[in-house]
């Protein structure tokens, strides 16, 4: 049997489970650099607990849970239709269920696994994290089969021909001459930038590709403008900010992708579509929208099957 695995952070399928997604995010070497693993559950404890009630609050705002695991399992019944009968799909999370070594535990018998961060960009705090936990399950499992591992394909066409559906689907009726793209990445602070991580410059060349694609589409916009959200803390993080591109656009019309992101989570339905709706509502904004991210359309779970035989 083949496995097809794919990999995400994960989300809260309920508010008990904040505290958990929480602490093993913040836990994680690969997010909060501490190298003593003591000083890091310290440091994990006190941050989840002071993050904790206002986390909730914003969990029950969008239901009470993160849209990540339903979507990514509907996604894995769509790959199912694009598969052979040896083949199955299957998604596991690195801070809340399903827990990879537990996947894995149900597919002991698999033959080869075909590994699947469900990230376009690569960065240590995403790819390299969820590969590690993945690593750390087949050892702890002691699983002997054909490991292949898919590469971040920020750069493929036929992903990025299905982003441009999403935006073009999301532009359709509108006057886009005088409404401002903003392609939205979840920003990192800029010391693991400047340590070698290369997501800074995959995102840049990702918003250059698809920019080019939508112009010889014929979707034209005013402008298109590449944002960082997400910061948290006092240090450096990559700039522009969200909220600094909000405050500087002239027209008050803005579209936003979460160019970070395949699958719709609290990032998405809640930091970008409330909290900064709010803000542009507070900035008078005539016009301020988010496009899905592709979740479980059938081109998409195409592209996964496909890429997945690579």
């Amino acid at each position: 049997m083949r496995l097809i695995l794919l990999l995400n952070m994960g989300g809260p399928n309920d508010l008990s489970e904040v505290e958990v997604f929480l602490k093993n995010m913040f836990n994680d070497p690969c997010i909060l650099g501490i190298k003593s693993q003591l000083l890091r559950k310290i440091a994990s404890f006190a941050i989840t607990k002071s993050r904790l009630k206002t986390a909730q609050n914003n969990y029950r705002q969008i239901g009470g849970k993160s849209p990540i695991c339903e979507l990514t399992a509907r996604l894995c019944g769509k790959i199912s239709h694009f598969l052979e009968d040896d083949e199955t799909a299957a998604f596991a999370m690195n801070y809340t269920p399903p827990f990879t070594k537990d996947v894995l535990a149900e597919f002991a018998q698999a033959s080869e696994i075909v590994v699947f961060p469900l990230y376009p960009h690569h960065s240590i705090t995403t790819v390299t994290s969820s590969l590690n936990d993945f690593k750390k399950a087949c050892r702890e499992l002691n699983l002997k089969a054909k490991i292949k591992i898919v590469e971040p394909f920020f750069a493929d066409d036929r992903y990025n021909e299905i982003i441009a559906d999403c935006i073009e689907k999301s532009a359709r009726n509108l006057n886009t001459d005088d409404i401002t793209l903003v392609f939205s990445a979840h920003s990192l602070p800029q010391k693991i930038i400047d340590a070698g991580d290369v997501y800074e410059e995959h995102v840049k060349r990702h918003v250059q590709i698809l920019t080019e694609i939508l112009e010889k589409r014929g979707v034209k916009f005013k402008q298109t403008m590449l944002a960082y959200q997400s910061r948290l803390g006092p240090v450096k993080w990559l700039e522009p900010s969200l909220n600094q591109v909000l405050a500087e656009l002239k027209d008050k019309k803005a579209l936003i992708y979460p160019i970070s992101f395949c699958i719709d989570n609290s990032e998405t339905v809640f930091e970008l579509s409330k909290e900064f709706k709010r803000i542009a509502d507070e900035l008078k904004f005539d016009f301020y929208d988010v496009v899905a991210c592709p979740n479980d359309d059938d081109k998409f779970a195409k592209f996964i099957a496909g890429k997945a035989r690579e």
